[in-house]
């Protein structure tokens, strides 16, 4: 038996996998309580330690990759020229690699927004601005700013090819470590995300990983290849794709919703499906991802009950508003907090329901209503969802959870001008392995597809 291992070292959890490579298999899966703050290496024995006593040879194992979402993850600041095209353009590629986007600065940047910038202390900064052939004065001037600001992170830039490399000369006298990359918006209606997310991935392993502690368990796992959520979309990609040579599933949508954010990852094109409707706003990338820091399950609780009233997603809650409120403070001031009753999973399904409502509601599409000469008619910003068909949950609350097909039903609450899928199929990954299938589907796509569909549980 040929095995291989797959690593993630979460915030909260090490998560590992094992997987028979020549029976196409899953074998198991353990986690154990993460350890970055002190020895990275300790959660990992744990988690693989708990997988040995499944009766699975470790020591044997031919492949070992892992992913990371601890110490925050990967965090970025995207500073571009036109806060609607080309900073988010510059966000788009940064969510592509996996990253958080903690800020993101549009225009020449004044010095209190260049002192923001070093107290984010980002772990990459994205430099975009201007069009090729296009303005080339601000993303100089942002360049001379942040090298005369000393600032110690990496800046990948990824702007107007008349001036991108000297900008990028500007950082690397100043000592920055600064690459050049191609234009994320080379033309108003080209977006270029690609080279940009590669090159930020690139980074990651080089320099995130030492910085967060995470090469101490290179003398257990062969390579920490990218970030956690990277490896989600990648499953994703191949989940709608398939592996070479063979059919996936069609446009598919997963929703990853975890103790601090919630995360959508779609592959779809997301052309409008109604006639005569016209697309506006900046061209939309088929594999995409969104992350909402403010809809985590435990970090964001609170602000989650806020707004999930008006989605009536907790009628079903039996308790009276203060007591509830209690609750939720709970899992705010307890993040490690899981469900002991069924009153409490009541609890962690409703707030999840919300999220994945309005996360949904926020990746998805929308359409305008205007009037013309002619009547009236519709445009369209952002991608139509509503064909599309396979929806996937992952995290905590689907593989612990109860009543999780409630949660993913949420996929169509909302605004019903939102481009949201109308009649999905449900899916859940209950053994959580979604990371894990994105890292093997870097070298073995065919094995990876195999076990997620095994795996993967319809409702």
């Amino acid at each position: 038996m040929k095995l291989a291992v797959l690593v993630d070292f979460g915030s909260t959890f090490t998560k590992v996998i094992a997987v028979d490579l020549a029976g196409r298999r899953l074998l198991g899966t353990a986690q154990a309580p993460s350890t970055v703050d002190s020895d990275v290496t300790i959660g990992l024995h744990q988690a693989l330690g708990r997988l040995s006593g499944q009766g699975i040879d470790i020591p044997s194992a031919a492949l070992m990759l892992g992913c990371s979402s601890a110490a925050g993850g990967l965090r970025m600041v995207a500073v571009g020229l036109v806060p609607s095209l080309t900073v988010e353009a510059a966000r788009r590629a940064a969510l592509g690699a996996g990253a958080k986007v903690i800020k993101a600065f549009g225009y020449k940047m004044s010095r209190t927004e260049i002192a923001e910038l070093k107290n984010l202390a980002p772990d990459v900064i994205l430099l975009a601005g201007g069009t090729d052939g296009g303005d080339t004065d601000t993303i100089l001037s942002n360049a001379r700013s942040m090298a005369a600001a000393g600032l110690q992170t990496p800046v990948v830039v990824a702007g107007n090819k008349s001036v991108g490399p000297e900008a990028v000369d500007l950082l690397l006298a100043a000592g920055i470590d600064a690459r050049l990359t191609e234009n994320v918006l080379s033309e108003l209606d080209r977006l270029n995300v690609e080279p940009a997310r590669d090159l930020i991935r690139q980074l990651f392993i080089e320099r995130i990983v030492h910085a967060k502690g995470l090469d101490r368990a290179r003398e257990l796992v062969e390579d920490i290849i990218m970030p956690t959520p990277m490896a989600v979309l990648r499953a994703t990609q191949l989940l709608a794709d398939g592996p070479p040579g063979a059919s996936g599933l069609g446009e598919t949508m997963v929703v990853d919703v975890g103790g601090a954010t919630t995360d959508v990852h779609t592959v779809a094109v997301g052309t409008p499906t109604t006639p005569g409707v016209a697309l506006k706003g900046l061209p939309e990338p088929r594999v995409k991802r969104t992350v909402e820091g403010d809809l985590g399950l435990r970090i964001n609780a609170q602000t989650i009950l806020e707004v999930g009233r008006a989605y009536g997603l907790f009628k079903d809650i039996s308790l009276p508003p203060e007591e509830l409120a209690l609750a939720v403070e709970r899992r705010v001031r307890h993040t490690a907090t899981t469900p002991d009753s069924d009153q409490e999973f009541a609890i962690d399904r409703a707030l999840a329901a919300v999220a994945v409502a309005v996360a949904t509601d926020r990746h998805c599409g929308m359409l305008e209503e205007v009037w013309t000469a002619q009547g009236k008619t519709f445009v369209q910003y952002g991608k139509d969802l509503r064909q599309l068909k396979p929806v996937v949950g992952t995290g905590g609350i689907f593989a612990y959870g109860k009543g999780y097909k409630a949660v993913l039903e949420s996929v169509t609450h909302g605004d019903p001008m939102k481009l949201k899928p109308v009649h999905p199929q449900y899916w859940i990954d209950r053994r959580y392995i979604l990371y894990g299938m994105g890292l093997l589907a870097e070298r073995f796509p065919d094995v990876a597809y195999t076990v997620l569909r095994e795996n993967l549980e319809e409702i």
